[in-house]
C-alpha cells in the first residue's frame, strides 16, 4: 500500500507546505538520505500554532502540537520530493519544545510526532530521537522538529 493511501485511510489532512522562512532549503537530498529542516506546527487553517508549554499550553496541547508538526513535515516532504512513497524510513528526529524552565516531559511531547510517524510508516517510522527543551522558538511556536530520512533507491 502506498503511503498516500495510508494517509487517506488514517483520515489525515495535510496542510499546505510552508515556504522557507529564510536562507535555507526545506529538504536537502544527499545520496539516498533526505535532511528535513526544522518544521513548526501549521494548522489546517494555515496559521502557525503558538505558545509555551507549561505556561500558555498544557502538556496535552504540546503533544497535539507535535502531531501537527508531523503533518506539516509530511506536507513539506511531499512538496519537496514529489511523493511520500520515496521515503523508506525515518532515521532520526530532533524535537525541540518551547517550554517553561521546570518542564520535564519533553520526550512525551515529542511522542505526538513519533506516534504519527509510526502510524504512517509502521516500524519504519520509529526513529532514533532526541527531545529537548528550549527557552524560546521562532515565532513562539510550541514545537519544532527536524528529521533525517532514508529514501528508496531511485
Amino acid at each position: 500500500m502506498s503511503i498516500e493511501t495510508r494517509i487517506q485511510e488514517l483520515g489525515l489532512t495535510l496542510p499546505e507546505a510552508p515556504a522557507a522562512a529564510g536562507t535555507y532549503s526545506p529538504v536537502v537530498v544527499v545520496g539516498n538520505m533526505a535532511y528535513v529542516s526544522g518544521q513548526g506546527p501549521v494548522g489546517a487553517d494555515g496559521r502557525w500554532l503558538t505558545g509555551k508549554v507549561g505556561a500558555d499550553l498544557t502538556e496535552e496541547e504540546g503533544i497535539a502540537a507535535a502531531r501537527v508538526v508531523g503533518l506539516t513535515m509530511l506536507a513539506t516532504i511531499k512538496a519537496e520530493l514529489g511523493s511520500l512513497d520515496r521515503v523508506k524510513r525515518v532515521v532520526k528526529a530532533l524535537g525541540m519544545v518551547n517550554c517553561v524552565p521546570d518542564f520535564k516531559n519533553h520526550p512525551k511531547v515529542i511522542n505526538g510526532f513519533s506516534d504519527l510517524m509510526v502510524e504512517v510508516w509502521g516500524d519504519a517510522g520509529r526513529a532514533a530521537r532526541s527531545a529537548v527543551g528550549m527557552g524560546s522558538l521562532p515565532g513562539n511556536i510550541p514545537v519544532e522538529i527536524e528529521a533525517i530520512l532514508e529514501l528508496h533507491d531511485a
